[in-house]
């Protein structure tokens, strides 16, 4: 793991993000709303690709309303070979930059029941630190969004330090694990299986944490 992790993470759990909106992230969450009835539950696919996780999320979870976001207009449009008429009524699909969706999610108070982010990019060379999603200034506002969130990877390296960027956020004990994709959500995750490649995950039921009070977050992002 990175030497220099827990003084990044420290960092932006201490200090708020102010960096400014673009417009279009702002008609993206107003867009991946339209259709939620303000009642059923949250599900967020953060960074969705070409949306096949988020498809078989809202199969899996037909009660709830199930968004999938993602910066690649492309990966979006390539979500084969599923129909129009055969996508579940329970989800959309919205592009947008995380950075700011997280934010603007955060502003007008929303809260998760799930929130998965399978397989980012790891940005594996020690110069990216800061580009990985758990020492990035937006993940204070990951963790307020609340809910089971679930972070996948095939580089163990980014599942431990996402366990213990989220360990030194809450102040509880959060732990990676193996994992076996009985039935993988993404085509990465098959493509990883199926080469043989081990698979790794995090989860942390953020709603517990908020509830022990030990990393109650004021609105601004800092602890």
């Amino acid at each position: 793991m990175h030497e220099k992790l827990a003084q990044c993470v420290s960092r932006h759990l201490s200090q708020p993000f102010r960096k400014p909106y673009v417009q279009y992230n702002r008609d993206a969450l107003d867009a991946s709303l339209a259709g939620w009835d303000g009642r059923a539950p949250l599900i967020l696919d953060a960074g969705c690709g070409v949306g096949h996780s988020t498809i078989q999320l809202a199969r899996s979870y037909p009660d709830h309303w199930v968004i999938g976001v993602d910066q690649s207009e492309d990966r979006l449009n390539r979500r084969k070979p599923y129909p129009e008429a055969l996508l579940p009524r329970n989800m959309v699909f919205v592009r947008a930059d995380l950075v700011d969706y997280w934010r603007l999610c955060c502003d007008a108070g929303l809260q998760l029941a799930r929130h998965y982010i399978l397989y980012p990019n790891p940005w594996p060379k020690i110069g990216h630190l800061g580009r990985r999603w758990h020492a990035h200034p937006v993940f204070p506002f990951v963790l307020r969004l609340g809910g089971v969130l679930e972070c996948r990877s095939n580089w163990r390296v980014y599942t431990d330090e996402f366990a213990v960027a989220l360990a030194l956020a809450s102040g509880r004990d959060v732990a990676c694990e193996d994992y076996e994709a009985a039935t993988p959500l993404t085509p990465f995750e098959r493509k990883y299986r199926d080469s043989g490649q081990s698979l790794y995950r995090v989860i942390c039921d953020l709603d517990a944490v908020v509830a022990g009070a030990s990393c109650a977050m004021r609105p601004d992002g800092a602890v």
